[in-house]
């Protein structure tokens, strides 16, 4: 293959034409471009003028000596093709792989077990994805949660309901081969070249639809509603798990792909003497513009929102107190979502439509936190600290699931504001209060927030004013802990053939991130023993 970069697209133009330009560029015609395809693709709008799509592309010609030869801009490539691991080993199965979470990690590594002959046994404790949307919006309307099968538990994982980003910012080949397996599943093509891809809630659901259905036509299975309350060690091998305190199932391989959320497993793991960490984390609130202003900030006019979708931005501050605070998950055009999974507890996340055509952006703001905040050094603290801040914004909020909530001004005064007139609506469901969001937190991470956002206001103007809205909380940006695993085999340092992996394990933040290393916990399994197929 060829590769041509930096082929510059007027922002109104669609991606394809890109081919154009290149016949252009290269003298060409299009006709006789092969194979072409776009690599990469970012936008350039630091000038409201000259707002661009930046691609680089790769293609093939007939006669691409001439090409090379004449055009030192244009290279050679090799096309990205994933290469499945061969097993090195006549060690055989006993069981099927137990993949315990269907959330990204766990997904991935069934998907390719699957596809490669593992028939691997997928337990969700959560339901399906059909019946858990039904379930999310009982919640969302009625404030009536099911501790079971929530925006955190249940098929997809907690990235089900979001906004779908498949941005990481870690450099491994196997992220390619996670797009392939997205599109091969319905996913829009464009993640595989778009510098900030992203599924949307509506088409994440599709996918996992979809993925689940190959699974199963591959020889998986899938056991929803079905929560692990133990592990059987002999040995410091793993031997069986227990299903809702009752149900044994037998096992040679289990890859624990639980989620972030996952606490009453963290206490179980806990119990069981398996080497746990805690690890840090960030915790802040939701905020809330008019995706208008957005847009007309970020592009120069908000009409422009309509050929490059709605604007998005990314800040980060060092308060003068040493705490990192930064916009995290943020969503365009999307909504502040109620994602508690314990009852009188309290949590928001946002989530966004593949089309992003809601009325307000939302992003979480959040301060790193550290072991060494909390008190002791028991390895759940950092959970504690959660739980305590949870259980507080759900009294404060009514003890209802409605989200305490305040002006931009009324935060950084520190007081309760006189009235309830807000200049946006709050997205939240099912409801919210004005209080006084300064009590939630303790002081440092406060005063982090108070000088982030007035720094934030210098570079996003109307930022910190009262176009904008504070919900809270936001408290499960990543994992509170880290299950110890060997850097090489993946495996517990507790316990043999246990693989923790994904964000709730501690080893990954996102979605890609998380697909990714269950494509290594597939790797790692199909090296070592044979499929069941060959049994």
């Amino acid at each position: 293959m060829l590769q041509l970069s930096n082929i510059k697209i007027p922002y109104n133009k669609a991606d394809e034409f890109a081919l154009s330009i290149l016949s252009k560029k290269i003298k060409v015609s299009e006709e006789d471009i092969l194979d072409f395809e776009i690599a990469k693709m970012s936008v350039d709008a630091r000038k409201s003028d000259r707002i661009m799509k930046i691609c680089t592309v790769t293609f093939n010609v007939k006669k691409k000596e001439n090409l090379l030869k004449f055009n030192k801009d244009i290279k050679e490539i090799d096309k990205y093709t994933y290469i499945y691991p061969k097993t090195n080993t006549e060690k055989s199965l006993k069981y099927r792989p137990l993949i315990i979470g269907s959330g990204p990690s766990g997904i991935f590594a069934a998907y390719l077990l699957a596809e490669m002959g593992y028939k691997p046994l997928i337990i969700e404790r959560g339901e399906s994805v059909e019946i858990r949307t039904k379930t999310v919006n009982e919640f969302w309307e009625k404030g009536i949660l099911n501790p079971e099968s929530n925006v955190q538990y249940g098929e997809g994982g907690a990235g089900t309901f979001s906004d779908g980003k498949l941005t990481t910012r870690i450099k491994d080949i196997r992220a390619k081969k996670v797009m392939q397996i997205f599109v091969e599943n319905g996913a829009p093509k464009e993640i595989l070249y778009k510098n900030k891809p992203h599924l949307g809630t509506d088409n994440l659901k599709k996918i996992m639809i979809n993925m689940r259905k190959r699974i199963i036509a591959w020889g998986g299975t899938f056991q929803f509603n079905s929560k692990v309350t133990d592990l059987n060690i002999e040995n410091g091998q793993i031997e069986s798990v227990v299903i809702n305190d009752s149900e044994v199932i037998p096992a040679q391989i289990v890859v624990l792909a639980i989620g972030n959320s996952s606490r009453d497993t963290f206490e179980m793991l806990f119990k069981l003497g398996i080497e746990i960490e805690a690890k840090p984390f960030a915790v802040g609130f939701r905020i809330e513009h008019k995706q208008l202003h957005i847009d007309e900030i970020q592009y120069g006019k908000a009409e422009i929102a309509t050929y490059l979708g709605a604007a998005d931005y990314k800040l980060t501050h060092q308060a003068t107190n040493g705490r990192s605070v930064y916009s995290f998950c943020m969503c365009p055009g999307g909504s502040v979502i109620a994602a508690s999974s314990e009852e009188n507890h309290l949590v928001v996340n946002g989530m966004s439509e593949y089309s992003r055509k809601r009325e307000n952006a939302n992003s979480a703001i959040i301060v790193g936190v550290y072991p060494n905040d909390f008190p002791g050094n028991h390895p759940l603290r950092g959970m504690d600290f959660q739980r305590t801040i949870e259980s507080k914004a759900y009294v404060l909020g009514g003890n209802n699931y409605f989200a305490p909530i305040q002006k931009m001004s009324d935060y950084l005064g520190d007081r309760l504001g006189e009235n309830e007139f807000l200049m946006i609506t709050p997205s939240y469901r099912p409801g919210y209060k004005e209080i006084n969001l300064n009590t939630l937190y303790p002081e440092f991470i406060n005063d982090a927030l108070h000088e982030a956002f007035v720094s934030f206001g210098r570079k996003i103007k109307g930022f910190d004013s009262d176009e904008a809205i504070l919900t809270g909380v936001e408290t499960r940006s990543s994992s509170p802990i880290r299950i110890l695993r060997d850097s090489e085999t993946m495996q517990s340092l507790s316990v043999k053939n246990l693989y923790p992996i994904g964000e709730g394990a501690g080893y990954s933040g996102g979605i890609t991130s998380s697909a990714v290393d269950g494509v290594r916990a597939f790797e790692m399994i199909s090296q070592n023993y044979l499929n069941i197929a060959k049994i």
